[in-house]
């Protein structure tokens, strides 16, 4: 039997709503969150209902042009020709073009059986400064601010998807520290977010007051030198870990916002990788490994090659480094000591002098000092190429938080080297793997390929649209 082809078009139509109905979709649609805003209006024998969202559009105008009209105005005639002259789109729009009208920062409005969306988007992008700490040299530059309603703004503008939430909290018993923890429902693990949830609720701590203190409060391990949360400044980075099933802790007064759960390719990645071609992106993070063994490894070889196994080494190379090491009086892990030491001395004097001189203080410091020490006889000319190659890697860690754990790291290397030669720097770098191996972010294992099969968010659209 055949079908009509006008009966097939007809049953292929989306169901028309009324605005009533469609006002009641968009409520189902858009999950529950601080930042999401359902009013009902009340005036004598007149009613209307407004939904938006706070954090990208703005509330002093939607109650100067909106709501005081709505109580001002006698006859809802005037006041429906007023809003009527404002709106950018009205009733009857898709479903999608509602969703994303308010997603975008515009105002549903339904009044006297009409549905209108005004625009009333805020950008704040031109009052945030900077990033600093995690430069880029395609991407975006922006970074968070201080303020949480402004990072939600610059969030829910960077990810204007629907099953955005967004779940207020407080932590710190004296400070009361206001925390937003944002994630998307489509995405996130509930198990993951549970766990989380839970580690929220255990923290009991009279001040937080920046995201290093949140994640020492959210772990397990209170004396774990690796970290196994993301503390970054760049919105991109958040966006990107959003859309992958991450979970993001905004706190009141910091520009730096937590991402859990985190492995270890989280902290090696940077966003400037995802803006480059295939092959120039793993070229990128294959030098950051590259780098990241120097930094661990190189002062370590020095002492084992020089101290025990100089045989290792071609004949002119050993040669060249013994007569380098000929006027040093001292033992090679002492020589390797004591630049390294002098080489975080510098670092650190680099972040807390002002940034006016710092830079040209330690530049000319670490001049001085390495050529100094070199004709006094404290140290070889080989020590001063050793220092400045493991000094030039220790940078190239996107991460801070992880560059200084790496730091950490190659005083142990250092020491069992100095004990056991290069058996001892072998067996230092087996067990900081299995160490590395052994730890967990929220049930995810730290070594752990960052990137990860995610549920597809069309269904669950079809799922919600078919409920409602």
């Amino acid at each position: 039997m055949l079908i009509p082809v006008a009966e097939v078009e007809l049953k292929m139509e989306e169901p028309q709503f009324t605005p009533s109905e469609m006002m009641d979709w968009l409520r189902k649609r858009i999950p529950n969150s601080m930042d999401v805003v359902y009013q009902e209006l009340v005036s004598g024998d007149r009613s209307a209902r407004l939904l938006y969202l706070r954090s990208i559009a703005d509330e002093k105008d939607i109650r100067k042009l909106l709501i005081l009209p709505f109580y001002d105005e006698d006859e809802l005639e005037r006041y429906e020709s007023y809003v009527a002259s404002m709106a950018k789109s009205a009733y009857p729009i898709s479903k999608e073009e509602a969703l994303d009208a308010v997603m975008r920062g515009q105002v549903a409005l339904e009044s006297d059986g009409q549905l209108r969306f005004i625009d009333f988007q805020t950008n704040v992008n031109q009052h945030i400064p900077e990033a600093t700490f995690e430069s880029t040299i395609q991407g975006p530059v922006n970074a968070f601010s201080e303020d949480i309603a402004v990072n939600l703004n610059i969030i829910r503008t960077r990810y204007p998807q629907p099953s955005l939430r967004v779940e207020s909290h407080t932590v710190g018993s004296i400070s009361k520290t206001p925390v937003a923890m944002v994630f998307d429902e489509a995405y996130v693990d509930p198990d993951v977010l549970q766990k989380v949830r839970d580690a929220l609720a255990r923290i009991d701590t009279d001040v937080i007051q920046a995201a290093g203190q949140l994640h020492t409060q959210l772990t397990k391990r209170k004396w774990s030198l690796f970290p196994t949360m993301l503390t970054t400044e760049r919105p991109d980075r958040v966006a990107f870990n959003l859309s992958h099933g991450k979970i993001a802790f905004i706190l009141q007064g910091t520009p730096f916002v937590l991402i859990v759960p985190s492995v270890f390719y989280d902290f090696i990645s940077a966003m400037d990788d995802f803006y480059q071609s295939f092959w120039v992106n793993r070229a990128m993070v294959l030098i950051r490994y590259m780098g990241l063994l120097v930094s661990l490894t190189l002062a370590s070889f020095y002492v084992a090659v020089t101290s025990y196994n100089p045989e290792l080494l071609r004949v002119q190379l050993a040669l060249s480094i013994a007569g380098s090491r000929a006027p040093v009086p001292y033992p090679s892990y002492i020589e390797v000591l004591f630049m390294l030491v002098m080489m975080e001395m510098l670092t650190e004097a680099s972040v807390r002098l002002p940034k006016s001189i710092g830079s040209t203080a330690t530049t000319v410091g670490g001049l001085i000092l390495g050529q100094a020490a070199t004709q006094a006889g404290l140290i070889s000319n080989i020590m001063i190429i050793i220092v400045a190659a493991v000094a030039i890697s220790n940078f190239v860690i996107p991460i801070a938080a992880m560059s200084y754990g790496m730091r950490m790291v190659k005083y142990l290397l250092l020491l069992v080297t100095t004990l056991f030669g290069l058996m001892g720097l072998m067996a230092g770098l087996t067990a900081l793997v299995s160490y590395l191996a052994s730890l967990e972010s929220f049930g995810k294992p730290y070594l752990k390929v960052f990137m990860e099969s995610r549920k597809s968010a069309s269904a669950t659209s079809k799922g919600e649209g078919g409920a409602a």
